[in-house]
């Protein structure tokens, strides 16, 4: 199961699944700001620009997953970005920076597992390309 998880077939599929997300989510917190400020009680201002973000994170993505090769060193740069939302989202989270509605809440620990979970499958994927030197 954790070779068929590793291969770059399920890879390319993992970042085509976090591009297409990124679009949805940095639509949604474009065009949806003010309603998701009041549903998840968390600020305009953070949507604002974490919606820019995905956008740009989701480009990036987009353009690894049509490349026929996919770029290792681009690939290694969304896995820290995975790990860095997951880990912002948990600062959140459990910070006292904002306070997130029961909603808000959960919208924030979806992010945290689902994030760490496609870096998690992206490190699995990125490790198995061909012409990776062992340690």
């Amino acid at each position: 199961m954790l070779s068929f998880l590793s291969s770059p077939s399920v890879l390319r599929a993992t970042v085509w699944f976090d591009a297409s997300t990124g679009v949805l989510l940095g639509a949604a917190h474009l065009l949806l700001t003010s309603q998701l400020a009041e549903w998840l009680g968390l600020p305009a201002s953070l949507l604002m620009g974490t919606g820019v973000a995905l956008l740009v994170y989701a480009a990036l993505a987009i353009r690894i997953a049509s490349a026929r090769s996919m770029p290792r060193g681009l690939l290694w740069l969304l896995i820290v970005g995975n790990l860095a939302w997951a880990l912002a989202s948990l600062v959140l989270l459990l910070g006292s920076a904002v306070q997130p509605t029961l909603l808000g809440q959960g919208y924030l620990l979806v992010h945290v597992v689902s994030v760490a979970l496609l870096a998690e499958l992206q490190w699995m994927g990125v490790r198995r390309l061909p012409g990776l030197a062992t340690a």
